[in-house]
């Protein structure tokens, strides 16, 4: 399966961004790729909370998604949407939630994932993020079956934050997930001395591919996202990395690739019970 990370940045305007996403989808999809993979907060972009409740849609009314799944049809790709900011009927605590979308060539929603952990941190007495106060957390994991090519192919989903939860990755792992996807929007400021690392740790742990596409550039002259989408191989070596601007990378999963590291490296499956004195 050929897989591809699209690297841009999202505006405060959804027909903004998607007047400039639309033909990196199209140019991703003339190089014969598989799945197209969209970071998070895939069409839209603010740190406001009340200017991301007001642009926010229930899913059966998402301009984006429409459109999204339309162009997965027309061009016979599959695409994952990162993340939309998505209402819900029946919440009660006025809320959104952070969601993922897998679309399959026919233009169909086969998977959804609600991002489990939500970012909240203070990296500095400047720099604090509580996205708790505009997210509900997901209670789901979740591995979409996708097939190519003949062949099914096993996605886990997380978005972002749950980067930093091995043990989401190891279940997913454990639940045959052939490759992980972490659509993202991280910070510079952290993403410089942790991006790289975790995703190389969350690969060599698991023995799975991870895909992670992600946004660059400033925002609001208040935050600046790192970039460097990146596609890991399971034995934790970058295959390819998109650096700091706008850009696709492109890379092959190989089914025979997790055998092997998971055959040299068999941790994923041996799980000793210890106390702790």
């Amino acid at each position: 399966m050929r897989v591809a990370c699209i690297q841009y940045k999202s505006y405060e305007d959804e027909k903004k961004t998607l007047k400039k996403l639309i033909p990196l989808i199209y140019s991703a999809a003339k190089k014969k790729v598989d799945l197209i993979t969209l970071p998070e907060c895939a069409t839209f972009l603010n740190i406001n909370k009340s200017d991301t409740m007001m642009n926010a849609s229930f899913e059966r009314n998402s301009f984006s998604l429409r459109m999204i799944k339309e162009i997965a049809k027309n061009l016979d790709v599959n695409i994952l949407i990162g993340s939309l900011q998505t209402l819900e009927y029946k919440m009660l605590t006025k809320k959104l939630f952070n969601r993922s979308f897998l679309i399959n060539r026919k233009g169909k929603v086969i998977c959804k994932y609600d991002k489990i952990h939500m970012y909240d941190v203070k990296i500095s007495k400047q720099q604090s993020y509580q996205e708790s106060k505009t997210y509900e957390s997901g209670k789901s994991a979740k591995i979409a079956k996708l097939k190519v090519n003949g062949k099914y192919y096993k996605i886990g989903m997380t978005i972002c934050y749950d980067l930093r939860f091995p043990h989401l990755f190891r279940d997913l792992a454990l639940n045959g997930a052939d490759l992980i996807t972490v659509p993202s929007v991280f910070m510079h400021i952290t993403g410089k001395d942790h991006w790289h690392s975790l995703l190389k740790a969350r690969a060599i742990e698991t023995g799975c591919y991870i895909v992670a596409p992600a946004q660059y550039g400033h925002y609001f002259n208040k935050r600046k996202s790192y970039g460097h989408s990146l596609i890991v191989s399971p034995w934790g070596k970058i295959l390819k990395d998109a650096k700091t601007e706008k850009n696709i990378i492109i890379s092959d999963i190989d089914k025979n690739q997790i055998k092997i590291a998971r055959s040299k490296i068999p941790s994923l499956f041996i799980n000793k019970k210890y106390k702790i004195d």
